[in-house]
């Protein structure tokens, strides 16, 4: 799996393409659909997955879809966000959750539903890459204050998180990327 990282949008939020054997993948296409469309290049894009709703994460969507025809796929608790956080009613064509086992565009993945910034945050692995969205950043985590967060749901999650065996390389939503090792012995919220 080929990845490439652009940081778009003024808060600089992670966007991940993601190049399989049929295709490409983008995660959390946050704004700036042109830089999205130039990196993809002549690779399809197959689908969008979202991490959560936040407008810092969505912001490309329609366009990319407009563009492209792909498929979009963020957890059904992401739905019912207020409108203020997510810049609009959130566009998707599928839902998946919790142990979801799926592959796109040559690329098998598993959903973990990690519910604290938002109700529908996930972190998404492939193989021993993890794709986390706003729950993991390295030192530190998402925030729990805006409509939707929650601190003591957040708490289990990085419970959960602290507990998973193995190592993976973590890719946050913001920031530079770490390990879940490196993360589970210094981050002082895990």
């Amino acid at each position: 799996m080929n990845v490439t990282v652009l940081s778009l949008g003024y808060l600089g939020t992670n966007c991940y393409l993601l190049g399989g054997t049929d295709g490409c993948l983008v995660i959390d296409p946050a704004g700036e659909p042109d830089r999205v469309l130039a990196a993809l290049g002549d690779r399809k894009l197959v689908a969008i997955l979202l991490t959560h709703g936040h407008f810092d994460h969505v912001g490309a969507v329609r366009d990319l879809v407009a563009e492209t025809g792909c498929d979009v796929y963020i957890h059904p608790a992401e739905l019912g966000l207020p409108s203020a956080i997510t810049a609009g009613p959130l566009y998707h064509t599928h839902t998946y959750g919790e142990g979801d086992r799926l592959t796109l565009a040559g690329l098998s993945f598993t959903v973990l539903h990690t519910p604290g910034h938002t109700p529908g945050s996930v972190c998404l692995c492939f193989g021993d890459q993890m794709f986390c969205g706003d729950t993991l950043f390295a030192g530190s985590i998402g925030r729990t204050d805006l409509p939707g967060g929650d601190s003591k749901t957040m708490g289990q999650t990085l419970r959960r998180l602290a507990a998973l065996e193995g190592d993976f390389r973590v890719w946050p939503g913001h920031g530079e990327p770490s390990t879940l090792i490196e993360e589970q012995r210094y981050n002082p919220y895990l």
